[in-house]
């Protein structure tokens, strides 16, 4: 259980991270060239390129084991991290309700951004079955 703990804390942490990072550069430089669609859109395979490899090395260095339900469990504790955080800053940031927030979001990168949620819930499932 500790281990899972553990891995789900540390995968969260990676990914949000790296998406901590890209946000200024989404901001800054991609979205008054390409406008937030298109700058969300450019950010979505770092993202998942993130999370793919986020999953595999926390699997790895942590030795999860390579139940499907333990892997599951690992990224539903990050998911729910990630919405923690994210919903936590949106409110205090932006001043927005989760309800506002949600129907700001542009409907194809929003959808994309959705999407990847769902993939990164579901990676470390996905991993390599065994554990080196």
């Amino acid at each position: 259980m500790l281990r899972l703990l553990q891995a789900g804390g540390l995968y969260f942490s990676l990914v949000f991270a790296a998406g901590f990072a890209l946000g200024p550069i989404r901001l800054l430089w991609l979205v008054p060239r390409f406008g937030v669609r298109y700058a969300e859109l450019m950010e979505a395979p770092v993202m998942l390129a993130v999370i793919i490899a986020a999953a595999r090395w926390v699997v790895r260095r942590l030795a999860v084991p390579s139940m499907f339900l333990t892997r599951l469990a690992m990224g539903t504790l990050a998911l729910s991290l990630m919405l923690t955080a994210e919903f936590t800053l949106v409110l205090r940031l932006r001043g927005l309700s989760i309800a506002e927030y949600l129907t700001s979001r542009d409907p194809v990168s929003g959808t994309v951004y959705y999407a990847l949620l769902g993939v990164f819930a579901v990676m470390p499932s996905l991993s390599k079955r065994r554990v080196s």
